[in-house]
C-alpha cells in the first residue's frame, strides 16, 4: 500500500488541529496594547500547543521517511496518534480557560503522554511490519527519549496537583528534547 496517501492524510488532520486551535484565541475589545493582556495566557498555550503539533508533524515526516509501505495495522496506528493530538486544542482551551489550574494541567500532560504511547504503538506496527531488516528497527535501537519523556509526563501530571507551573515547566522540558528531529532517521537516510 502506498504511503503518500497516509501522509498527506495525517498533514490534512494536523493542519486542522492548528487551525482550530487558533480559532479559540478570541480577538480584543479595543484597540490599545492594554486590550491584548488578558490574551497573553491564551496565546502561550497555544503556541505551546501549536510547538507541540509541529513537532509531531516534523518527527511524523521524518519517521515515513524511512518507511518503505504501509498496511491496515499502520493506517489504524496513525489515525490513534492522530486522535491524541487531535485532543489538544480541548486539552489547552481548558487549560485557558481555568488559567493553568491543576486538574486541566494534568489532563493536558495525560494527553500529552497518550500522545507518546500512541507513537511508541505506531512505531512497534511500523517495525514489525516490516521485518527484522526494518530501517526503522535499525534506527530505534534504543528509545532513551521516548523513556524520559514518559518520565517527566508522568512527573508532570503527579506534580500538577501542588505545583501546575512546574508541570507545565516538564512538559516545555520534554518539548525542547523532541524540537529537533530524531537526528538517528537522518543519519539512517544518508547511510542508505
Amino acid at each position: 500500500m502506498n504511503k503518500s496517501r497516509l501522509e498527506a492524510f495525517s498533514d490534512g488532520v494536523l493542519a486542522i488541529i492548528i487551525t482550530i486551535m487558533v480559532l479559540e484565541i478570541k480577538i480584543p475589545h479595543g484597540t490599545d496594547l492594554a486590550a491584548l493582556k488578558p490574551l497573553i495566557p491564551v496565546a502561550l498555550s497555544y503556541l505551546f500547543s501549536f510547538i507541540y503539533v509541529g513537532i509531531y508533524w516534523n518527527n511524523h515526516h521524518h519517521l515515513f521517511q524511512v518507511v518503505k509501505e504501509v498496511n491496515g495495522a499502520i493506517l489504524w496506528g496513525n489515525l490513534h496518534l492522530l486522535f491524541w493530538i487531535s485532543l489538544l486544542p480541548f486539552a489547552t482551551g481548558w487549560i485557558d480557560e481555568n488559567h493553568f489550574s491543576s486538574l486541566p494541567v494534568a489532563f493536558y500532560g495525560f494527553i500529552l503522554a497518550m500522545c507518546g504511547l500512541a507513537w511508541k504503538i505506531l512505531t512497534i506496527v511500523i517495525i514489525r511490519h516490516e521485518g527484522p531488516n526494518s530501517r526503522l528497527k535499525e534506527v530505534y535501537k534504543s528509545d532513551y527519549k521516548q523513556y524520559l519523556s514518559v518520565i517527566l509526563y508522568l512527573s508532570g501530571i503527579a506534580l500538577s496537583c501542588f505545583y501546575p507551573i512546574v508541570s507545565v515547566c516538564l512538559y516545555v522540558l520534554v518539548a525542547v528534547t523532541w524540537f529537533i528531529p530524531d537526528k538517528r532517521i537522518e543519519q539512517n537516510l544518508k547511510k542508505h
